[in-house]
């Protein structure tokens, strides 16, 4: 899938032919902004003929570049160039310059300007320094825990395949939380407008931080906006493996912003435990496999809140209450029964409660 990045606010001005004015936020789908034209042979220029050495993100449907506008040359944005043969590019594309022109958030990436020429789909979009979240998690898996932290039954019984690390500096837990309350916001803010929206594709990777952390929800390609009501849109189910909800990977025929709130839930699981969410934990026992929500059930049962944290976060200061709460709130966006999920503007509520 493809990563976007998007600049930080204070270079959201002069930008020439694609100069945007931020509006103020929207209220529903009727505040709109035009992104504007880019010929491609601006965007040439801005990606020295798309080179791949200014590559900075892929996706199934094309690659992601650093450019700099040729007639500004501070001006650093995201070119997303689709691939001309893919026939589901055209769809993202169309997504993405239908719903981005309708949101305006500041937990939502902005879209800039666009270029349709021929069989060529480009987009543009600010650039977000600090890049995407699953750049700053571990890629790793339990099993680089520090055995100390782990219960002796956890020890004998688990069987994981070890994983790189990531090489960024360690996320505090405090910033952990700070971007998880900015993606609910996000979330709240689209399944709330008075024609909702689902981005059907929430993951650590669809998160880019800004200098401070601050988080923008990217990649819409694959969301939809919801005609009659909040709770089903009639679309084909989409989304990655580990996130899926489990009415997806049942047959479900209908994509819901309930689907979007138990990616929610794995997400907020996957940045407090820094394990990936497609690990399937096997038992030495039966040799059965056990998903991730299903072994962080199982760990929070057994009050093993702080034993299953990410060891990249310091213990110094940190209070467990905070924790538990923390995992309670994910597991229950993470509930095998949607009806049993609270909807985003209530996250958003509980996760303010949360002490850091």
């Amino acid at each position: 899938m493809i990563m976007l990045f998007t600049a930080c606010a204070p270079c959201r001005k002069n930008r020439g032919k694609i100069s945007i004015t931020q509006p103020p936020a929207a209220t529903g789908l009727s505040s709109t902004f035009n992104p504007q034209q880019v010929s491609m042979v601006e965007l040439l220029k801005a990606t020295n003929n798309f080179s791949p050495d200014l590559i900075i993100g892929h996706g199934s449907f094309g690659s992601v570049y650093k450019a700099r506008l040729p007639h500004d040359g501070l001006s650093t944005v995201a070119v997303k160039k689709l691939s001309p043969d893919a026939f589901q590019g055209f769809h993202e594309f169309r997504a993405e310059m239908e719903i981005l022109s309708k949101l305006r958030h500041p937990n939502i990436v902005t879209i800039l300007g666009f270029c349709s020429t021929g069989s060529d789909r480009v987009l543009v979009y600010e650039y977000v320094e600090n890049g995407s979240l699953d750049q700053w998690l571990p890629l790793g898996s339990p099993s680089e825990t520090p055995r100390s932290w782990l219960p002796s039954c956890w020890k004998s019984r688990i069987k994981i395949a070890e994983t790189p690390r990531s090489s960024k500096l360690p996320v505090s837990w405090g910033t952990r939380i700070k971007i998880v309350r900015g993606v609910a916001s996000g979330l709240a803010y689209m399944h709330n407008l008075k024609t909702p929206i689902i981005h059907r594709n929430i993951k650590a990777s669809k998160v880019l931080l800004d200098n401070d952390f601050q988080p923008r929800i990217a990649d819409f390609g694959l969301a939809r906006i919801i005609d009659d009501s909040l709770s089903h849109v009639s679309t084909w189910v989409a989304g990655t493996r580990g996130y899926m909800p489990p009415e997806y990977m049942q047959g479900a025929t209908m994509a819901t912003a309930m689907g979007d709130v138990y990616s929610f839930g794995i997400l907020m699981l996957q940045i407090s435990t820094g394990i990936r969410p497609d690990t399937l934990f096997k038992e030495e026992s039966n040799g059965e496999g056990v998903n991730f929500v299903e072994w962080a059930k199982d760990k929070v049962a057994q009050n093993l809140h702080m034993e299953i944290l990410d060891a990249n976060i310091s213990r110094a200061g940190l209070e467990e209450s905070g924790v538990v709460e923390f995992l309670r709130i994910a597991l229950l966006c993470a509930s095998d029964s949607s009806m049993d999920r609270p909807p985003m503007r209530e996250v958003v509520e509980l996760l303010k409660w949360i002490s850091t």
